[in-house]
Formats: structure tokens, C-alpha cells, sequence
């Protein structure tokens, strides 16, 4: 039998020997914990975010940090000097939000699942002062109740259910006091970390800012600040929040880079996945809470928590990566280029890795 081609198909974790044959237990991954990294600040004044940028002591003058409107194909590797690669690097870019929050719930934890690593924010269940993080958004359009994901499909290509919902008119507060609701509707999703915004009491109290591409005063200011839980997974450290909107322009523009950004996934995942030992690893994030930048390393170990015994080519894992981040970055997508991942990311370790939430990866 020949050996396989791909190096995805052949990834090895960095605790396999930890993992017993035939058993699903849960692997204590404490030693890959640090510090969390939301950007606290005082008040809700813009320059004092600035002021934090200019004085961060974790990347002093942020120079692996590439501004978005500044990003060029040099910035990548030369072995990933592709077009396609650096589309969706832009795309990602254009559906990557500012998270802020006011509120800390008093539900939040004592300790991450399965470990004795304090929570972030435990203990402070009412505190009012201002954190921000990263969120991505994906996207679906609904007409009548019909609903498409940003392909046009009308059903989830892997569990095959439906998208419709039973109800044909657009849901937001707006249209529920119109004699003329609206028949067409988008339903936005914003993926982040579940220590960013814990819960529904959390979420009451945030805002998400999108196309924060720079610090012109005069530039594209669109803030959402009605969003809800649309689900929460702890154990991974996953938060999912929503919101509808009818209006055109938005739901248009949101759906038409969200189709494009799944198309340009896939052709990036089919060329590279045969060289996914290199490894490489982009982030898109807002380091202080300042406009989105993009920071490009190498993820360097991959762990196991849980091994899938229901679904043999999905666990739940962790990386470690050289990929530069900032407080303000917890949230935001970690693209592994070649591999099959959903992980956020969530903080810092004291060796200067950085690391990511547990959460879904697929071996093939």
C-alpha cells in the first residue's frame, strides 16, 4: 500500500501518548493556559484605546502587525505568495469585527472546564468597565422564510437540514411594529469566544463594530448594539452571537464577501493541504480595540482534549502559534492554511506562544 500524499491525513497531536486506545476520556490540558487576552479600558473613549496601542509592553510597536489597508503579497511567505491565499486573507478581513462589552455576568465560572486555571473575570459579576475583543461573521439570506447560506444552498451540506424558518417576514424590531415588514431579511452570526461574551446577560450589554479598517475619524463608522445569544459551548470555549437586519445594503454586502470568502476557503484548503507541515497560521484581529490588523506565524504544537468517538475524522483540539497577538485579539479566527479548523483565539502563554480555544478539528 503506498503512503499517504497528504500531510493533513498523517498529523500527529503533540500528546499522543497521553491518549489511551478505545477510550474517550478528557486530557488535562492546564499547562497550555495563560493570560487571556481582552483589552480592558477605562470608559469608552477611542483614544484611550490608542493610548493603550501605543504603550503595549506584549509587541512594542506592533511590527509583526500588518494594517489591513497596507497588507501586500510580500507580507506573506514566499511559498504563499498566491492570489487566492491573499484574497481570503482580505475577505476574513472585511467580515472581522470589534467586540465591546460593559458588563461582567455573575455567572461566569471560578475555573476553565476540566481544569483548576481560573476563569477570566470570575468574581466580578456586575463590573461595568469596558472590554473588547474580536468576533467574524458569517451569514444567511432569507426570503419568505426560505433561507440560503451564503453559497445559495438551501440545506446544511453536512447534517442536511433545513435552513427555512416558519415565519416570512423579516423578525427585527423595526418590521415587528410595520404594516409593511420586510419579506427579505439577513441572519448574521458573530463567532467568538465564549470568555469575550459569556452569556445573554453579557451580550445585553454589547456592541460590534464593523469595517473598523482604520483610525480616520472620517471613515466607515457601522455599529450593531442589539445582539443575543445565539448559542454558547463553555467546554470550548465558543460563543455565537446574532442579530437581523433587513436593511439591503448591509445584508447584500455581508452575503456577497461571505459567499466569496467559502469559495476562496476551498480552493485554499485544496492547495495547500498537501504542505500543511508549514505550518502557517494568519490572524485578522483588533489588538487595543484599534482598527483590524492581520498577523502571519506558524502554529507549532497541536493537542488533544477529547478524542470523537462518534465521528472518527473530528476531535477536539488545541494549537500553540507564533502568530503575533495583542489584548483586544481574544475571538478572533485562527486560519491554519492546508488544515480543516473552527478554533478562536484566547491568549498568551508565559513562553511568548500564543494559544487557542478547544474546539473542532478535522483530520481529513
Amino acid at each position: 500500500m503506498s503512503e499517504p500524499t497528504s500531510q493533513t491525513a498523517t498529523l500527529r497531536y503533540d500528546n499522543e501518548e497521553d491518549i489511551v486506545p478505545g477510550q474517550n476520556q478528557i486530557i488535562d490540558l492546564s499547562h497550555t493556559f495563560g493570560q487571556n487576552e481582552c483589552q480592558e479600558s477605562e470608559g469608552k473613549a477611542e483614544d484611550h484605546l490608542r493610548e493603550l496601542y501605543k504603550n503595549c509592553t506584549k509587541n512594542p510597536g506592533h511590527p509583526q502587525f500588518i494594517r489591513i489597508k497596507e497588507l501586500k503579497m510580500e507580507h506573506l511567505p514566499e511559498a504563499h505568495r498566491n492570489s487566492d491565499l491573499f484574497a481570503l486573507i482580505k475577505a476574513v478581513a472585511d467580515l472581522t469585527v470589534r467586540i465591546s462589552v460593559d458588563m461582567v455576568s455573575p455567572n461566569r465560572p471560578k475555573y476553565w472546564p476540566n481544569t483548576t486555571v481560573h476563569y477570566p473575570f470570575y468574581g466580578q459579576g456586575g463590573t461595568t468597565k469596558r472590554r473588547t475583543g474580536t468576533g467574524e461573521i458569517h451569514v444567511w439570506m432569507y426570503d419568505e422564510g426560505c433561507g440560503y447560506n451564503c453559497t445559495g444552498q438551501r440545506y446544511n451540506p453536512v447534517t442536511g437540514g433545513s435552513f427555512d424558518v416558519n415565519y416570512t417576514t423579516c423578525p427585527c424590531e423595526t418590521c415587528q411594529h410595520s404594516d409593511t415588514p420586510s419579506s427579505v431579511w439577513w441572519m448574521v452570526h458573530i463567532h467568538t469566544a465564549a470568555h469575550v461574551v459569556y452569556d445573554e446577560i453579557e451580550a445585553s450589554y454589547t456592541s460590534c463594530r464593523f469595517f473598523f479598517d482604520d483610525e480616520d475619524r472620517g471613515g466607515e463608522k457601522f455599529i450593531i448594539d442589539k445582539v443575543s445569544v445565539f448559542k454558547v459551548h463553555f467546554e470550548r470555549d465558543r460563543c455565537v452571537l446574532k442579530f437581523v437586519t433587513c436593511d439591503e445594503r448591509l445584508g447584500e454586502r455581508l452575503y456577497q464577501i461571505a459567499g466569496e470568502k467559502t469559495v476562496l476557503e476551498t480552493k485554499v484548503y485544496k492547495k495547500y493541504k498537501t504542505v500543511s507541515s508549514d505550518k502557517l497560521t494568519f490572524i485578522v484581529s483588533h489588538p487595543h480595540g484599534c482598527s483590524k490588523q492581520v498577523s502571519v506565524g506558524k502554529w507549532v504544537k497541536h493537542y488533544v482534549q477529547k478524542m470523537n468517538e462518534y465521528d472518527r475524522e473530528i476531535d477536539l483540539t488545541k494549537f500553540s502559534y507564533t502568530t503575533c497577538t495583542c489584548p483586544g485579539s481574544s475571538g478572533a479566527s485562527i486560519y491554519c492554511v492546508g488544515l480543516a479548523t473552527t478554533h478562536v483565539h484566547n491568549g498568551g502563554m508565559e513562553n511568548g506562544l500564543n494559544y487557542s480555544s478547544v474546539d473542532l478539528f478535522h483530520r481529513v
